[in-house]
């Protein structure tokens, strides 16, 4: 059996590496990918925390299908957005997309 600090320690480094990502990155699809990553993470806790703390209780199973809805959620409207912002500037990265400015 597999120790709960174990699959901690594996949610934080997964964590960590979207936050990196998230602020390293410039691409756009890049970003999205990396906040992909946080919700894995996040979503890695939900079921650790299922398992040893009540098995018997399906709320940790429920949490962790409604993430993985939000994120299907997030990447197609993402990507749509990003998709249409590439038609009109040629670009995905992030710091030469300024649509709000005159």
């Amino acid at each position: 059996m597999v120790p709960l600090w174990m699959f901690l320690m594996v949610s934080a480094g997964l964590f960590s590496l979207g936050v990196f990502g998230v602020l390293s990155r410039r691409n756009a699809i890049a970003i999205l990918m990396s906040v992909e990553l946080m919700l894995n993470a996040a979503n890695i806790n939900l079921v650790a925390f299922w398992r040893y703390l009540n098995p018997d209780n399906i709320a940790g199973q429920v949490f962790a299908a409604f993430v993985f809805a939000v994120a299907a959620g997030e990447a197609a409207v993402g990507l749509a957005l990003i998709l249409a912002i590439y038609r009109n500037r040629q670009t995905v990265i992030v710091e030469d997309v300024n649509l709000m400015k005159w």
